[in-house]
């Protein structure tokens, strides 16, 4: 019974900036035009300031944990090409492969991962969540690319690939975070509490717009594609690899790390970068729709089973 009042604390309030979102959707205050554009927003201007405020504040000694990011780190690209493999044999289409396998390794750690492991770990220092956050989506972008350009007529060169992973603002917010952390520079005091005020806005805005992009109209005959990505992205990939980290002996913080790099949706970029790179956008988008809407009860699930093994 703790283990599901503390399960049901941590996700709660992440269910309800989700249902919020779909509200303002259902009521028509929000459109698929206004969602995209704030989202850009939050992405490029409050996400940043929440990496760079949780890595600036940490002790050092606890934010740097190479065994986690190690393992992590690991288990996306076991995770990717197992994806890809499976997805050779679902289905020819390459303009759905390149999607598929994004919706199956890419989760959406950005936007669920800090929250989730506050919300387990109430109190607990963040900065080694955030460090690990920077490296994994440096690591789904540069996965994502390879999986998209293997799987479609259009081809990315090198150079813009490793741009875009160049000019990631949260991978540059992070960079900034650990130059301080490194140097033990500080900000002024104005500026401190701006960015500390500023870093509370990127989760709930973006579990809010993540709510407000749910259209459960937008199912296109994509039904066996959806489901075998839903049951893939939100059951299989974090019952094999949550208990894998399980007996690697993760506890704590480190453990809430993990659900939120393995069990989480599938990532709400993926979307994006499915039609900059000729992918099926419309597969693409309806992936993060119903993985996000389904991803508050899998997590649930989740939190509530390692909680009652004594991971969290």
């Amino acid at each position: 019974m703790e283990s599901i009042i503390l399960c049901v604390n941590a996700i709660l309030p992440i269910f309800i900036m989700i249902a919020l979102g779909a509200l303002a959707r259902f009521k028509g205050l929000l459109g698929v035009a206004d969602v995209l554009k704030m989202n850009k927003i939050a992405f490029n201007f409050f996400m940043p300031f929440m990496m760079f405020n949780n890595i600036y504040t940490a002790e050092l000694g606890s934010a740097l944990r190479p065994r986690l990011i190690g393992f992590t780190v690991g288990c996306v690209v076991v995770i990717f090409l197992l994806s890809t493999a499976f997805t050779l044999l679902f289905t020819g289409d390459n303009g759905k492969r390149g999607v598929i396998i994004q919706g199956l390794f890419r989760s959406n750690y950005v936007i669920v991962g800090m929250p989730i492991a506050a919300s387990l770990v109430p109190g607990a220092d963040l900065s080694s969540v955030a460090i690990l956050v920077a490296i994994v989506v440096a690591v789904f972008n540069v996965l994502a690319v390879v999986g998209l350009s293997l799987f479609n007529d259009r081809r990315v060169g090198l150079r813009g690939a490793l741009r875009g992973i160049a000019t990631n603002p949260l991978i540059l917010s992070s960079a900034l975070g650990v130059a301080f952390l490194l140097t033990d520079a500080q900000l002024p005091a104005f500026l401190e509490s701006a960015v500390g005020d500023l870093s509370g806005v990127g989760s709930p805005l973006m579990l809010f717009l993540l709510g407000a992009f749910i259209d459960f109209r937008a199912m296109k005959g994509f039904k066996r594609e959806l489901i075998c990505v839903c049951v893939g992205r939100l059951l299989v990939i974090p019952a094999v690899f949550l208990s894998i980290g399980y007996l690697a002996g993760f506890r704590g913080i480190e453990f809430a790390a993990l659900i939120g790099a393995f069990a989480s949706s599938s990532a709400a970029t993926s979307f994006t970068m499915a039609q900059q790179m000729g992918g099926n956008s419309e597969l693409a988008g309806d992936i993060v729709i119903f993985t996000s809407a389904l991803c508050p009860f899998t997590l649930f699930i989740w939190c509530t089973l390692f909680t009652s093994l004594g991971a969290i």
